[in-house]
């Protein structure tokens, strides 16, 4: 089946067609244009240079969360738009597993990692052996400190290559540095793409569990922050 995938839960903005596995096309960009401004003209370029006619797709995926709260709201908003114009199928993905997708060829630990603000990170270790990934804990918000005294327990008894992904490397790797078997991943892979959330979406598919446009919705982990503030201030009534 042919799957468009959208992923902009950080700053990167990226696009994908893919079919049983094999990339049609894809587009990514890593500048600090709102993705309201680069994302549907993105979609656009990518079906038109593919040759590809919307009434093609067959299945529509997009990172659902963790991530940036607005860019998760403005992708969710475009595959629900998209699909339901077609009345077609959508699948959401965790945006820490797609990352996972860039290193299914490679035995190690995926350490996944987005910037929660205040020294934490949105995370999720996979395992990867054989290509096949096995996911080691339910994505999760976490203090760095945290989450270096977990990596360097699981390099001590594994003694597994650990890399660290996402757009909160440089944000969490000073806190592990020092631990063996853990380094970073290459600035190529390193970045979250619409290629990990379609390859990531295409079992899904297959298993039929997809939802509906209306039923697609965003996981954030917790609150925006003006939530935060707002039940803050209520509790100190």
């Amino acid at each position: 089946m042919k799957i468009l995938s959208i992923e902009c839960s950080a700053v990167p903005c990226s696009a994908a067609i893919t079919e049983d596995g094999r990339i049609i096309g894809s587009s990514f960009v890593n500048v600090k244009l709102t993705h309201s401004q680069t994302l549907m003209p993105m979609v656009e370029s990518l079906l038109k240079s593919s040759m590809t006619d919307i009434c093609e797709i067959d299945g529509f995926a997009v990172s659902a969360g963790p991530g940036s709260f607005t860019g998760i709201r403005i992708g969710i908003s475009a595959i629900k738009g998209l699909a339901a114009a077609k009345k077609k199928p959508c699948v959401g993905v965790s945006t820490l597993e797609a990352m996972a997708e860039n290193f299914r060829d490679t035995n190690c630990i995926v350490c996944a990692v987005m910037d929660a603000r205040c020294n934490q990170v949105y995370n999720a270790l996979f395992e990867i052996e054989n290509n096949n990934i096995n996911r080691l804990c339910e994505d999760r918000a976490l203090m760095c400190d945290q989450l270096a005294t977990e990596l360097k327990e699981i390099s001590q008894k594994s003694g597994k290559r650990i890399i660290i992904v996402g757009d909160g490397t440089d944000i969490f790797y000073p806190f592990a540095e020092n631990i063996e078997n853990v380094k970073t991943a290459d600035t190529k892979r390193r970045f979250q793409n619409a290629v990990g959330v379609a390859f990531t979406a295409e079992s899904l598919f297959e298993k039929g569990e997809t939802v509906s446009p209306n039923e697609l919705l965003p996981v954030y982990l917790r609150l925006p922050q003006a939530e935060r503030e707002l039940k803050a201030k209520e509790q100190n009534k």
